[in-house]
């Protein structure tokens, strides 16, 4: 097979934009037939999205795109999707589901959640409680438990479930990945609303609902080993994002201090210093993590990129606080809502310093990412635990 390379994506993309001009083509249509020409993900095989090419050349078509000001699928709304669930479903689903999910996925006519997470199984996910149990006859699981902090739950249409179907093994075995119809019957979810006002997060109740066996990703029992796929994509999803010089949380208190010299003192100025150079190497440290992806599924590294982004956000919306001093405690609209998604650069500085709160909990606690870099990417020892090889039956809860 010949080898992909950026001039050949540039004639596909080119051959896109002639047959479907961007102006005069619906933003659907136009996705549509990005991802049936193989511009969406082009590392994705022939047929779903992709052309088989190396990851890094996405980025050539990206720009081409937006050069001729293509719509794009507004990644910020089906993030979950995009970065957590389609890389999972390439990589364990059955032909039939790569063949239903992929697409709409992409398109953004289906968005997507993640129900992990439980009141009694948070950083401990392993010892998650919500039951599957199969139905003898149709086969189909039926599945009851709740499952807390969801994004986008109340707009989805399809959630990523890990339950457990097997209680008499230990804590990582016995559990099975499902994907989940939110609109089925005996889902029921209900907002949480969180310091900064809305209610972007969720607590969702699973009543008997039920799902069939041809919505099991993965086998039986190895839900685990799935599940770990998806929480390494989220944790390069969430720390690795491509963002350029100076974006990012760091844009709005550099642009403040250009703007507004009366606000400097030399500590401030100290302060600003530092976290602008740490940031700009998380940049370059997450340009490098997306070129070893490209030769591979992500690893315990994108931890590492995830705790940096959760630091350097609650450190920096901080400055950008006391930079502004009593401007900065203004807050524009305390408004019981439900957004779509979470726009760092789009509030003040209020929003950004109360919504950084959450990054260190969100996708993996630092705490539990602490761990996971010190025994998979150092080798030092693990901490002792005497659950491993307990049934989660007889587990203290």
């Amino acid at each position: 097979m010949t080898a992909i390379t950026a001039d050949h994506l540039l004639t596909r993309v080119r051959g896109l934009l002639a047959a479907h001009p961007p102006a005069d083509t619906d933003r659907a249509d136009f996705l549509r037939a990005r991802f049936d020409a193989g511009l969406a993900w082009v590392h994705y095989p022939e047929g779903l999205g992709g052309l088989g090419a190396p990851r890094s050349l996405q980025a050539v078509v990206d720009a081409e795109l937006a050069a001729a000001g293509a719509p794009d699928n507004d990644p910020r709304r089906i993030g979950i999707g995009l970065g957590m669930a389609a890389p999972t479903i390439l990589a364990y689903g059955t032909d039939e589901q790569k063949q239903r999910f992929l697409r709409p996925l992409w398109i953004g006519e289906e968005v997507w959640c993640q129900l992990f997470s439980e009141p009694g199984a948070g950083s401990d996910l392993a010892a998650l409680g919500t039951r599957a149990v199969r139905e003898t006859g149709s086969g189909d699981w039926i599945v009851d438990g709740q499952k807390v902090w969801t994004s986008s739950a109340h707009t989805a249409r399809w959630a990523i479930l890990i339950a457990r179907t097997d209680p008499g093994l230990p804590k990582h075995q016995g559990i099975t990945y499902f994907l989940c119809d939110m609109h089925a019957p005996g889902v029921e979810v209900r907002p949480l609303r969180q310091i900064t006002g809305e209610a972007e997060f969720n607590e969702v109740f699973l009543t008997g609902v039920r799902i069939p066996d041809s919505h099991r990703l993965g086998a039986v029992g190895e839900g685990w080993a799935v599940a770990r796929t998806t929480l390494m994509n989220e944790r390069v999803s969430i720390g690795g994002m491509r963002i350029p010089r100076e974006g990012g949380m760091i844009a709005p208190v550099a642009a403040a201090w250009r703007e507004r010299p009366e606000l400097r003192t030399h500590a401030l100025h100290q302060r600003l210093l530092e976290l602008w150079v740490e940031a700009e190497v998380a940049r370059l440290t997450g340009e490098r993590l997306r070129q070893q992806l490209a030769v591979g599924q992500p690893g315990p590294e994108g931890s590492g990129m995830k705790l940096t982004f959760a630091r350097l956000n609650q450190e920096i919306s901080g400055l950008e606080v006391e930079l502004l001093a009593e401007e900065g405690l203004l807050y524009d609209d305390w408004t019981m809502r439900r957004p779509d998604g979470v726009d760092f650069t789009g509030r003040e500085a209020g929003y950004r310093y109360l919504r950084a709160k959450g990054n260190s909990i969100e996708g993996g606690t630092s705490e539990i990412l602490l761990n996971i870099v010190a025994e998979r990417v150092l080798g030092l020892p693990p901490e002792p635990r005497d659950d491993k090889d307990l049934a989660w039956k007889d587990l203290n809860r």
